[in-house]
């Protein structure tokens, strides 16, 4: 993202999540609030620069975003239900409106980002009238000067506590050094918390017709200053995580996030470049 500006692709995931609400049947990830936090209503979003809703890419982009954060928050509901998570922190919240809507009476979350991102976040809530309840942390991190940890503790962040971490749509703009080091912090907190992160395959893994559409994704993130910068294999992801103690529960390639949430309807995700994975911490031997 560029200084001093919010994040181009935390909007244009809003704008998708907002669609699915309008004019996929059956809503598959139920957000009452995707359109307000934006200022929208149903009949207004059709004049937003979604760029041609029904296309084929664009549903299948639509699909694996809102198929992502139904992911992201079905892991956090068993979480809660089987393992009593007692905290949720979302890593580059974005526009995410979880918090604003979440269930859990007991369940604390942080919400993790940029300042300049945050900051627009917050306009946006006080605009739209969306209260931000008493559980909710806003924590403005700037990953190139700050540390997670101190921000996430100042903000009272329990490590101790059993808790579930959402990193949707940032590993594949991190570096390895940036990857490195938030892995680690997640890699010190309470055994038996949960991550659940989305990851790029590789270009050179992908078929050639695939290989078009990811460089046409590519540009367009990195004229929005969020280049792509990094790409683990399935076998590459689980051998990185076991190295740090995570224990790989599930990683859902397109066909089986579609076998999963899109049976019914036109709904699909496409393509075999992107994976959402979940992995538990493994308690430390010794």
């Amino acid at each position: 993202m560029r200084e001093g500006k919010p994040s181009g692709t935390a909007y244009r995931v809003a704008l998708r999540r907002a669609a699915h609400q309008v004019f996929d049947q059956p809503v598959v990830f139920k957000d009452p609030l995707a359109l307000r936090i934006l200022g929208m209503t149903s009949d207004k979003l059709g004049g937003t620069d979604l760029r041609a809703p029904s296309r084929p890419h664009s549903v299948g982009l639509r699909a694996f975003l809102v198929g992502r954060s139904r992911f992201a928050e079905d892991t956090l509901a068993a979480a809660v239900a089987l393992r009593g998570a007692s905290q949720y922190v979302l890593l580059g919240a974005g526009l995410d409106t979880f918090p604003y809507r979440n269930p859990f009476v007991g369940v604390r979350v942080f919400e993790v980002d940029h300042p300049d991102t945050q900051a627009w976040k917050l306009s946006l809530l006080a605009r739209t009238g969306i209260e931000s309840p008493a559980n909710v942390s806003h924590v403005a991190v700037d990953f190139h000067a700050d540390s997670l940890a101190e921000r996430l503790l100042a903000a009272g962040f329990e490590s101790s506590q059993s808790t579930v971490f959402a990193w949707l749509g940032v590993v594949p703009y991190l570096t390895e050094e940036g990857f490195v080091s938030t892995m680690d912090f997640l890699s010190k907190c309470a055994a038996g918390s949960e991550l659940i992160f989305d990851y790029a395959l590789p270009r050179e893994a992908l078929p050639y017709l695939e290989q078009l559409a990811f460089d046409s994704l590519a540009a367009r993130v990195a004229a929005a200053g969020e280049p792509f910068q990094l790409f683990f294999t399935p076998e590459e992801i689980r051998e990185r995580l076991r190295g740090m103690g995570w224990e790989l529960i599930e990683d859902l390639d397109t066909g089986a996030l579609n076998a999963r949430y899109f049976t019914e309807g036109k709904l699909r995700a496409i393509g075999g470049g992107g994976h959402m994975l979940s992995a538990r911490l493994l308690p430390k031997v010794g």
